[in-house]
């Protein structure tokens, strides 16, 4: 779409998919983009090739001034910022950014954050909405400041959160809420139509914290219905994982797909039961009924083709 010169100038911050189809949505909006900030090249893969964010290769075809610092805080990139002559940033799935940074542009900077705000502040909002069970969600625009997500909000959307969402869906739907989301923000900040509402400070506010080993692995001392929301909330990345006891050996595996089975039982958390074709794990109040697993150094399979070729012995256990 052609650019519109009645719109603000703005930059764009942003490194995943997520921020890829906000850009997108700016630019086909008519936004005139001025530059795109995103995250230095990084090596992933089996190879460690170098690898260039979805944002960057979305610049790089749109041919949009491209800059990508590795301090955010270096005179250079600072002085490159300030002579695109944006009105606006607009920053999604981004590093918290320096105060030199954010208070560049004359009309602020705003935040795209999917949820809603002050609930679930920090990195992981989708993951956790799903994996504490919540049953709706949204997305929040805000105005950035010194701290994690604590800015003035400017503008919100709900969405409902159905019970099959895991991780993969809640975010395709989130996305296609919070773009327009954000174009309709940056545009009413233009006109001076919208304005900021300080957050409201909770008591005991939810929180979003970055995933890692510890708090992704499967405690088997919960209930079922908090492993299955697990399962779901960390489907298909990075994945719920937990140790199998099996043959003798102990191995790392991950669970993808899994259904909540009341049923009593005298069987300790963890122990495995194959019965029916199906992988049946004991819970504290029933049973976890796995659908999809990962064993080590294999691909995702569906537990009845697992149980074709592979067998578990009557001390198979989850730990």
């Amino acid at each position: 779409m052609k650019q519109n010169n009645s719109l603000p100038r703005v930059v764009f911050f942003g490194t995943p998919e997520f921020a890829r189809f906000c850009l997108a949505s700016i630019v086909n909006y008519g936004f005139p983009v001025v530059g795109v900030v995103t995250a230095p090249d990084r090596k992933a893969g089996r190879g460690k090739k170098l690898t260039s964010s979805a944002v960057k290769e979305f610049a790089l075809r749109k041919n949009l001034r491209l800059l990508q610092p590795t301090n955010l805080k270096d005179p250079d990139f600072m002085d490159q910022l300030r002579q695109l002559n944006a009105d606006l940033f607009a920053v999604v799935a981004f590093r918290m950014l320096p105060t030199g940074v954010w208070s560049i542009p004359p009309l602020g900077c705003i935040n795209l954050h999917a949820s809603l705000l002050p609930d679930y502040r920090g990195a992981a909002p989708i993951n956790w909405v799903l994996i504490n069970g919540e049953q709706k969600t949204g997305v929040t625009t805000f105005l950035i400041d010194e701290a994690i997500d604590s800015g003035a909000l400017l503008m919100q959307k709900t969405q409902t959160i159905e019970t099959e969402d895991t991780f993969e869906t809640l975010h395709d739907k989130l996305l296609k809420l919070g773009a327009p989301l954000l174009c309709e923000t940056l545009k009413k900040l233009s006109e001076h139509s919208v304005e900021g509402v300080q957050q409201v400070e909770l008591q005991n506010p939810k929180m979003a914290p970055k995933l890692t080993t510890e708090n992704t692995q499967l405690d088997w001392d919960s209930s079922t219905v908090a492993l299955v929301n697990k399962i779901r909330g960390l489907n298909p990345y990075p994945g719920a994982w937990t140790f199998l006891y099996n043959n003798g050996i102990q191995s790392r595996v991950k669970l993808f797909i899994a259904m909540a089975l009341k049923e009593n039982h005298d069987l300790p958390p963890g122990k495995i039961l194959i019965r029916n074709s199906e992988m049946l794990i004991a819970t504290v109040d029933g049973f976890l009924n796995c659908l999809e697993i990962q064993l080590p150094n294999k691909k995702r399979m569906a537990v009845r083709a697992l149980l074709n070729g592979y067998s578990f012995d009557t001390e198979a256990k989850m730990l």
